[in-house]
């Protein structure tokens, strides 16, 4: 703890730095293979949507002692078209989606379970979901998508300037695209915890970025003024100054996560957990790269192109290409100035 102190210290006073900003195009380059690797899943593979969703039949069995491998039989007696989906929820429980189902349909695959099982038909919990519900659903989840979007856009440009806020975007947008192109190669359920999961994750991206644009707004105020640095490295010193605190933050958030994660729906089997906590995880984690390797990177960017931060940068490198006073010894090229250096009177005769 004592040597992140002290890099933090360093890292703050801007004694050691890592050249973020700088290497804008290495961190594009790394997203953009993740984005396209998101957008080949999502085309190819595309989202698992869950009952919510797309409508269906869900039955949840509840018996000791019950195997997976016992509802893939009982789910192979059902005279349905599609392939229905078994899942194994802790240790006594298994549960059963289809797709939609008639009302003939969905009474005949009830009496296949409680004659499978030999339980009771008021032990099944069946939920029947209509496409027509689903589609509700979904459109509510994009407009509730769109409406977060231009609410944080607009507190953004209020509470900062309207490029921060575009960058901002710009970071949550690439967030969203790598979770939701990841959730599409491991191929879980999309389902209304999903959506939490999303909404938590643009959330906490925006928070991370929030802290780091303040810091660059108190580093490059009265940039112009004193002509020492550029956007870009007064934008990088706030980067800096702030990483570790970033990562403390994400470690913190991710070790809960992780555990609800690999430990609950992994070791456990609680797979209701795993649709939120697999959009909770790969969200922080990106959420976190994004604030500080391609938020701050964009917004700088955009700022060097106006044309009072290219008259900054003229004068920065003109004063950087100043002759700088040293106190090494004079060489032959050097024109030497002093007393030591007058010439010699001569002497009386």
């Amino acid at each position: 703890m004592a040597k992140i102190s002290g890099l933090g210290g360093r890292l703050y006073s801007g004694e050691t730095s890592f050249n973020i900003v700088g290497n804008r195009k290495r961190w594009y380059s790394i997203s953009a293979l993740f984005l396209l690797a998101s957008i080949a899943a999502l085309t190819i593979q595309g989202l698992h949507l869950g009952l919510e969703f797309k409508g269906g039949a869900s039955y949840t069995v509840t018996k000791p002692g019950i195997t997976l491998e016992q509802g893939r039989e009982a789910a192979s007696k059902f005279d349905i078209p599609g392939e229905a989906i078994v899942q194994k929820i802790g240790d006594d429980k298994i549960r059963i989606q289809t797709g939609a189902l008639t009302p003939a349909q969905a009474t005949a695959a009830e009496n296949v379970l409680t004659f499978t099982f030999d339980v009771p038909a008021e032990s099944i919990d069946t939920q029947i979901v209509g496409p027509s519900w689903g589609k509700e659903i979904t459109k509510k989840a994009i407009y509730g998508l769109i409406a977060f979007l231009l609410a944080v856009m607009l507190f953004l440009a209020m509470a900062f300037e309207p490029k921060m806020a575009l960058a901002a975007i710009v970071a949550v947008v690439h967030d969203v695209l790598i979770t939701v192109g990841i959730y599409a190669v491991v191929g879980f359920d999309v389902t209304p915890a999903t959506v939490i999961g999303f909404l938590t994750i643009l959330g906490y991206s925006l928070y991370d970025t929030v802290v780091v644009f303040d810091k660059v707004r108190e580093n490059t105020k009265s940039v112009t003024a004193n002509s020492k640095q550029t956007y870009s490295q007064a934008a990088n010193l706030a980067v800096n100054q702030t990483l570790v605190r970033s990562a403390n933050t994400s470690i913190i958030a991710l070790l809960p996560v992780g555990s609800i994660l690999f430990v609950g729906a992994g070791l456990l089997g609680a797979g209701t957990l795993k649709d939120l906590s697999l959009a909770l995880f790969i969200g922080l984690a990106v959420g976190t790269y994004s604030s500080v390797f391609i938020a701050p990177p964009f917004l700088a960017s955009l700022r060097e192109k106006e044309p009072a931060m290219q008259a900054l940068a003229k004068r920065v490198a003109a004063r950087g290409g100043a002759p700088v006073p040293t106190e090494s010894k004079p060489t032959d090229s050097t024109v030497a100035r002093g007393p030591r250096n007058q010439p010699k009177r001569k002497g009386r005769k």
